[in-house]
């Protein structure tokens, strides 16, 4: 293949499905934006429910607000090359669109991860100081917190799709996934990486890094506090506040790990098991953390069936 060079204004990209299977996409796609109705609709419901229900303009639904926005902007930013390739077998993507994909992808991952951390913190002042929750989590600084979240993510991952423009690839790149992630697309290149490459792991220390070994410090001091309650009844209620949560959490970085595990340790498996582990990263925290939040969280949960029986009459 020729390099990309002055003679040719881009690249070409090449979106990768389920390499083998071409002629099952039809009945792949049925389960695949199955899951893509129900993580928008469920994430627009739990949008709706808190706004128009006054009873939950709290700190808590406010970063679960955060959660299902962010959740909503992952499974949007995906959306359009998952349907290109599974429903029109269109795999070409444009440079620029894939660097647009790639950056947004990353900055709503970076954002989730974030406001999980906050919702642990949100968790932590709720069983620590009850009293004060409503003073400290105060509404400027629950929209502090959503603004410093959103421009971490913001600035982190521009510098990385700065860096990647900058880099040569082929003339025609074939990708992994149907969609462009960072790690992806710096396998494509034919010059020196090795910038990109440490950026793209400072960015993943200093954001999910970060923020895991916070929110286990996090848990850590809520323990600690739960375990200090007299009452064991009190100290029952207080983890249980914690379910919803640690289930979002689990969801999250669960599959993140297992799609790194599969990247360092499993070259030898098949292109299938990437592409299932790298769609299952990305499509299934906007799933469950809707269906999660609406079984476990009982306010949640009596206002959805509330709105249904509204109906009904």
């Amino acid at each position: 293949m020729s390099v990309f060079n002055d003679s040719a204004l881009y690249p070409r990209f090449l979106l990768t499905g389920f390499s083998g299977l071409e002629n099952r996409y039809g009945l792949i796609s049925l389960p695949l934006f199955l899951v893509y109705g129900t993580s928008i609709a469920g994430n627009i419901t739990i949008l709706f429910i808190i706004r128009t229900e006054p009873s939950l303009h709290q700190p808590m639904y406010y970063f679960l607000s955060m959660l299902a926005l962010t959740d909503l902007g992952l499974s949007t930013t995906t959306l359009p090359t998952m349907l290109s390739v599974f429903w029109f077998h269109a795999r070409d993507i444009p440079f620029n669109a894939c660097l647009v994909q790639m950056y947004f992808i990353h900055v709503f991952s970076i954002i989730e991860s974030a406001v999980l951390l906050a919702m642990a913190f949100d968790r932590f002042v709720a069983i620590r100081e009850p009293l004060r929750y409503a003073t400290i989590l105060t509404h400027g600084v629950i929209t502090g917190i959503g603004l410093a979240i959103a421009g971490r993510a913001l600035a982190l991952v521009f510098p990385a799709s700065f860096l990647l423009k900058r880099l040569q690839y082929h003339a025609v790149n074939i990708l992994s996934y149907p969609f462009c992630l960072h790690q992806d697309l710096i396998k494509t290149t034919v010059s020196s990486r090795r910038v990109s490459s440490i950026y793209g792991l400072m960015v993943v220390i200093c954001s999910m890094g970060l923020d895991s070994v916070l929110l286990l410090l996090s848990y850590l001091l809520i323990l600690s506090t739960v375990l200090s309650i007299a009452s064991k009844a009190e100290r029952v209620k207080a983890l249980n506040t914690c379910i919803s949560h640690i289930c979002a959490v689990l969801t999250f970085y669960t599959p993140m790990i297992g799609l790194s595990m599969i990247r360092r340790y499993g070259q030898n498996a098949s292109p299938i098991i990437h592409v299932l582990m790298a769609n299952v990263y990305l499509l299934v925290p906007p799933l469950m953390n809707p269906i999660v939040y609406s079984v476990k969280t009982k306010q949640i949960r009596d206002r959805i069936l509330k709105k249904f029986k509204k109906q009904k009459v």
